[in-house]
């Protein structure tokens, strides 16, 4: 197999598509695609070199130098926001753009499709209405999503008015309602109702794609 080859069977093999390929590397998709069929000759060493890491394989064997798929571990570094998001009631917090953000590495194994995603931000719940799915003291993962690609069922980190909590999106629109659900093994947590009408200072901060349980 040429270069473009294994470049696609790899990317298959790991399930990324060329979109997720595309915004690691900051191209087109159309340009990795042309990666893939060899319309682009000669890629870079740098190139290659950056779509191994993103595809956890050896730079070698993408270059056909080696038949070997050896898998490389590396750690990918996030931003990590140090606050508790409260999964209980609303608390009030600081702009999460207002903390000092650090940076956290995590293992591309563990974060697996998500690895290397430049805009994930890492936080940690607080809290046990999300206890079914989040349990206390977990890392979560939060993408960045533009509102009209959200779906019922889907978990938000969300702001009123700098209040954070995270729960289960729900947009009733027959009741021009936006409903956040918990999912707890506590009745004691209710439903977090906010109207259209209520909604100005309404923020969807990201959706958890990715739960971190902490072991001791």
């Amino acid at each position: 197999m040429d270069v473009g080859k294994r470049i696609k069977y790899i990317r298959d093999k790991r399930k990324k598509t060329l979109k997720e390929v595309a915004e690691y590397l900051g191209v087109a998709e159309a340009t990795v695609q042309r990666y893939e069929s060899g319309d682009i000759k000669n890629l870079k060493l740098d190139t290659i070199t950056n779509i191994a890491q993103y595809l956890n394989v050896n730079p070698s064997y993408l270059m056909g130098w080696s038949d070997l798929v050896e898998d490389i571990k590396t750690d990918t570094k996030y931003e990590y926001y140090p606050t508790s998001i409260s999964a209980g009631a609303l608390e009030i917090a600081e702009p999460v753009s207002g903390y000092n953000v650090k940076k956290i590495e995590l293992p591309d194994v563990v974060m697996g499709k998500w690895a290397s995603h430049k805009d994930i931000k890492i936080m940690r719940i607080n809290g046990e209405s999300m206890n079914k799915e989040i349990p206390t003291g977990s890392l979560i993962a939060v993408k960045p999503i533009d509102f009209c690609n959200l779906k019922n069922g889907d978990i938000v980190v969300f702001n009123k008015e700098y209040e954070y909590s995270t729960k289960v999106f729900y947009n009733d629109q027959e009741n021009k309602r936006f409903i956040f659900k918990p999912n707890s093994y506590d009745p004691v947590f209710v439903d977090h109702i906010i109207t259209y009408d209520e909604s100005d200072n309404l923020i969807i901060e990201g959706k958890v794609v990715l739960c971190i349980i902490e072991k001791d």
